[in-house]
C-alpha cells in the first residue's frame, strides 16, 4: 500500500483532468504530476536512503504536493512543518525527526539552512533533482510510516505522530462515509497550512482526481477567496473556526457571490454556536464540523452538512453545539480517571480506538505508552455523551477551572458571553485564588468601536449560567494570541493574566 499510487493511477485514467491549480491557473494535470512525481521520487532517493524522512518546510504550495506525493512514491516519509514557526521550532523538529534531507520554499531556506542537506524548490538543483528517469512506486506496507505529523507544541514540546499508510487510508475514506461526498469536478482551496488540516485533507481529493487549489497569496486571504470562487465550481476548504469569522466579517467576501463554494470543513478548535449561526446566515448550510487531532488526523467524531441543514430537528442548536457522531471507522467513549466507560450524560476523558489512530510518538516510548494506554487514544480532552449519541466536548483536560470544588469549562461561558452584539472574541481561563482555588477570567476582544461595560457582561452571563460560573474578573484585549493553526494560546493567556491581581473585577 502506498498513497502515491493515486496520482500514478490517475496519471492513466484521468490525464487531463486539473491536478494542481495556482490561483486561476492550471499548473498540473493528472499526467504532468504522474511524471513529475515519478522522477522527483528518483531524484529523492539519490539524496536519501530507503524509509528515511524528508521534511518539507513550505509555505503553500504547488510545489509541496508535488515533494509529498514523490516523497512516498520514493519509499520515505514525510515532516511537513508550519511554514510559521521560529527558527529554533524548525530545528528541534527537523533533528528529533533525524531528517536526511530538508526541502524549502525560497522564503524559509535561511530558517533551515542549519540542515546540511537542504533542497530549496525553483532554484536549478532542484529542476535537475525533477529531472531524469522514472521509478515505479516504492511498495510499502500499510503499518509503515507515512507522515510524522508534529503536533503544535502549546503545553510543551511537539511530539511526532506516527502516521501510516493506513491511517491517511482511513482518514480519506472517513471523509466520504461522514463529511462529503468529492466528484471529479470538485476542487480543494488550500488557505489553510498544507502541513496540516488542509494536506491531511488534500488527500480524498487526490484520490477521486480532484483539482487542488492554492492562492496566489499562499495564505488566507478573505478577498483573494472571493475571487477564486469566481473560477472555480464545487470549492471546499478546510478552514479554523477564527478563519470562518474572518470570512463572515470581511465586507468584501460577505457581498461576493458564493454559489461556487460547495463546503466548508472547520474543526481544530472550539465553533462557538453564535458565531456559527452568524456564518450559516450568510453562506447557508455549507458546513461539516470535524473533531480529531494528530494522533488520530481529522478524524474522531463529524458533524455532517445534513445535520447542518436541519434547523427544524429538535434539539438543533444544542446538536450545533456539539462535535458530532463517532466516525464510521472508529469507536469512541468517554472514561473516568481509572479509565473505566461512563454511562450518557456523565463528563470524562474522550478516548478513541481505530485504524486511523497513530501507531505511536516517534522516539517517545513513555508518551506513547501512557496516550495509548489499554489500546485507546487519550485525548485529552473533555466531554459527553448524550441520549442520541452526539459527543459535546466541555474543554481540554488542563483547561478546567476548579473553583470552590467545583469544575467549571470555560467554553460554556464563552458562549454566553459571545452572545453579546458587542463582542467578537472571548477566552474564559482560570485564575489563582487563595480560598477557591482557582476563579473565573474572562478574556474579551470587542467588535471595533464598541464599548462593552462589564456590568453588562455579568448580567448576561448571570442570566444564564450559575452563578458560581461567571467571570470574577474581565480582561479586555485588543486581539487574543493564537498559535499558527488559529488556535487560542490559554496557556499564554494565564501566564500573561491568571495571576491575583492581574485583571479588573467589576462590583458585586
Amino acid at each position: 500500500m502506498n498513497l502515491a499510487a493515486w496520482v500514478q493511477k490517475h496519471g492513466r485514467d484521468a490525464a487531463s483532468r486539473p491536478a494542481i491549480s495556482v490561483g486561476a491557473t492550471v499548473h498540473l494535470s493528472y499526467g504532468q504530476w504522474a511524471a513529475r512525481s515519478a522522477t522527483l521520487a528518483t531524484g529523492l532517493r539519490k539524496l536519501c536512503g530507503p524509509g528515511e524522512r524528508v521534511a518539507l518546510a513550505m509555505t503553500n504550495h504547488p510545489s509541496y504536493l508535488e515533494a509529498l506525493v514523490a516523497i512516498w512514491h520514493a519509499g520515505l516519509v514525510a515532516v511537513p512543518m508550519n511554514a510559521k514557526l521560529h527558527h529554533d521550532e524548525f530545528r528541534y523538529i527537523v533533528e528529533h525527526a533525524e531528517t536526511s534531507l530538508v526541502i524549502a520554499t525560497p522564503d524559509i531556506a535561511a530558517a533551515v539552512a542549519f540542515h546540511p542537506r537542504l533542497l530549496v524548490i525553483d532554484t536549478p538543483e532542484w529542476r535537475r533533482t525533477c529531472a531524469g528517469d522514472a521509478m515505479a512506486v516504492t511498495p510499502r506496507r500499510p503499518e509503515d510510516p507515512a507522515w510524522l505529523f508534529y503536533t503544535s507544541g502549546t503545553t510543551g514540546r511537539p511530539k511526532g505522530a506516527m502516521l501510516t499508510h493506513r491511517n491517511l487510508l482511513m482518514a480519506s475514506l472517513s471523509y466520504y462515509a461522514d463529511v462529503d461526498a468529492v466528484g471529479p469536478g470538485d476542487a480543494i482551496m488550500h488557505a489553510a497550512p498544507m502541513s496540516h488540516g488542509s494536506g491531511i485533507y488534500a488527500l480524498p481529493f487526490i484520490a477521486q482526481a480532484a483539482n487542488n487549489l492554492v492562492p496566489e497569496s499562499h495564505s488566507f486571504n478573505p478577498a483573494e477567496i472571493a475571487e477564486l470562487l469566481k473560477r472555480w465550481r464545487q470549492v471546499s476548504f478546510f478552514a479554523a473556526p477564527t478563519m470562518v469569522m474572518r470570512l463572515v466579517n470581511d465586507s468584501t467576501f460577505a457581498g461576493s457571490d458564493h454559489r461556487n463554494l460547495k463546503t466548508i470543513v472547520y474543526g481544530g478548535g472550539p465553533m462557538h454556536l453564535e458565531d456559527l449561526l452568524r456564518a450559516m446566515q450568510l453562506l447557508g448550510p455549507r458546513f461539516a464540523q470535524i473533531y480529531g487531532q494528530g494522533e488520530a488526523p481529522m478524524t474522531i467524531t463529524a458533524l455532517s452538512k445534513a445535520l447542518h441543514s436541519e434547523p427544524t430537528r429538535p434539539r438543533w442548536r444544542e446538536i450545533m453545539s456539539s462535535v458530532g457522531l463517532p466516525r464510521t471507522d472508529v469507536d469512541v467513549q468517554v472514561f473516568d480517571a481509572e479509565d473505566r466507560e461512563l454511562p450518557t450524560g456523565e463528563i470524562g476523558e474522550v478516548v478513541c480506538r481505530g485504524d486511523v489512530v497513530m501507531a505511536g510518538y516517534w522516539r517517545d516510548p513513555a508518551a506513547t505508552g501512557a496516550t495509548l494506554r489499554g489500546g485507546w487514544l487519550h485525548t485529552g480532552d473533555i466531554g459527553c455523551f448524550d441520549a442520541e449519541g452526539f459527543l459535546t466536548l466541555k474543554d481540554r483536560s488542563k483547561d478546567v477551572i476548579i473553583s470552590g470544588g467545583s469544575n467549571i469549562y470555560p467554553r460554556e461561558v464563552e458562549e454566553v458571553l459571545l452572545r453579546h452584539p458587542g463582542v467578537l472574541e472571548v477566552s474564559v481561563i482560570g485564575r489563582r485564588h487563595p480560598e477557591w482555588g482557582e476563579e473565573v477570567v474572562a478574556c474579551v476582544v470587542l467588535h471595533a468601536g464598541q464599548t462593552v461595560s462589564e456590568r453588562e457582561l455579568d448580567g448576561l452571563c448571570l442570566s444564564a449560567i450559575a452563578r458560581f460560573k461567571r467571570p470574577r474578573a474581565y480582561v479586555f484585549l485588543d486581539a487574543l494570541p493564537k498559535n499558527n493553526y488559529g488556535k487560542v494560546l490559554k496557556t499564554q493567556l494565564r501566564q500573561e493574566h491568571g495571576q491575583l491581581g492581574s485583571a479588573s473585577t467589576p462590583g458585586r
